[in-house]
């Protein structure tokens, strides 16, 4: 009995922390560095001369629908032509994209007919680049005019070896609960990375938009399933920092539906799955004691013991309350059981098309978890090609 509920406890400690706990600590520790070292002040845009030379790449398959909206978006970019190069990797694309692509003398295509995932396109484009930096974006994701301008005054930094932006999810219609649902995920992830970035370093960078120092890239495995983020990871391995700023940021619309969306939340939990192997020596405390304490807090607990720990505490509190343990854990799960219950309510009004922004939250963050689960198979039968399903969007 003893070690049921101290089992009990370890997975309710679990589970607060990862999602509420970490962002608390994270809150308070910030504002005691800013209350002893004053708030970091923002230093101002570097002129056009101070611009350094910026490549913005752009992984696509099979995007022929985007091409001339991304255009459009790209060429409206805020930075000086002679300095600013746009290059477009069309890894086994058989669609009419190159073709399209045609059309803008600006462009250097990069193609490769052979689909050997995104890892091994950004590889490719990678060796053709002759700029200082690179900044990477999505084809079906569009970056605000300033956001070249505000990644480079963030590399003027010199512990900086990668810039994240910021990804907005946006639903094309009102009522869109996939797209909405995961826009409020984004927009607590988006604070979390802000605190992270503060404190030292953000936990990784999002494939919407980010650049890196093309010095401090190391050779990503051709089947990372989240090659951005082993990619600016592997910066803060090599002691550099990653900066967060949502000055620059990339939007897309949120996944069509949620079975689209349950595409992307389980190739991303196993690709979270891969890294964590990848990186664990990241893990090893006495190594970079604040990025293991950051790295464990924000991505490995959510990608691995958590969702655990979720389902092990439903099962131990329905053991401990047949066993008549203390009243407590009856109330406890009867609070647990309401959760579950809202969580599904949620799924079936979102299934018969009604919306309720309480319901469908609480669904979307028992979605995200069960996915993991889902990642865990998907590893284990496409663990070696790092080329996915695309999810389609809104």
């Amino acid at each position: 009995m003893l070690a049921l509920k101290i089992l009990f406890w370890a997975c309710l400690l679990i589970v607060f922390y990862t999602y509420i706990g970490y962002g608390i600590i994270l809150y308070i520790i910030i504002r005691l560095k800013r209350l002893f070292r004053g708030k970091p002040q923002k230093t101002a845009l570097p002129s056009d001369e101070e611009l350094p030379t910026m490549t913005l790449m752009i992984c696509a398959y099979n995007e022929e629908d985007v091409v001339a909206e991304k255009m459009e978006n790209t060429l409206a970019i805020d930075y000086p032509k002679d300095k600013f190069r746009i290059m477009w990797v069309t890894d086994g694309s058989n669609d009419r994209t190159n073709e399209l692509l045609k059309a803008y003398p600006e462009v250097d295509i990069v193609f490769s007919p052979e689909r050997r995932g995104k890892s091994a396109a950004l590889k490719h484009g990678l060796r053709e680049l002759q700029t200082r930096y690179v900044a990477f974006t999505d084809a079906n994701t569009m970056v605000n005019t300033g956001a070249l301008r505000e990644i480079a005054r963030l590399f003027m930094d010199p512990t900086v070896g990668c810039v994240s932006g910021e990804k907005r999810v946006a639903a094309k219609k009102e009522g869109e609960m996939a797209a909405e649902g995961e826009g409020l995920y984004w927009r607590y992830e988006s604070t979390l990375k802000k605190w992270d970035s503060e404190l030292y370093s953000a936990m990784g960078a999002a494939g919407e938009l980010y650049a890196i120092d093309p010095t401090m890239v190391r050779e990503v495995p051709d089947e990372a399933l989240l090659d951005d983020f082993m990619m600016s990871m592997y910066v803060v391995q090599d002691g550099k920092r990653i900066a967060y700023s949502p000055d620059a940021y990339a939007q897309e619309y949120g996944s069509a539906n949620i079975h689209e969306e349950s595409k992307r939340k389980r190739r991303i939990a196993a690709g979270g799955l891969q890294s964590i192997w990848w990186l664990r020596s990241m893990m090893n405390p006495f190594s970079q004691p604040l990025v293991t304490f950051q790295y464990i807090s924000h991505r490995v607990l959510r990608w691995s013991l958590t969702p655990i720990a979720m389902i092990l505490l439903l099962i131990i509190n329905i053991t401990l309350v047949v066993l008549g343990s203390h009243p407590a854990y009856t109330v406890i799960l009867c609070l647990q059981i309401l959760f579950y219950l809202m969580a599904f309510a949620g799924w079936l009004q979102n299934h018969y098309g009604h919306k309720n922004k309480l319901l469908y939250a609480i669904y979307y963050f028992v979605f995200m978890n069960l996915n993991v689960f889902r990642g865990m198979v998907y590893l284990k039968n496409h663990g070696k090609s790092g080329a996915w399903e695309k999810a389609k969007r809104s």
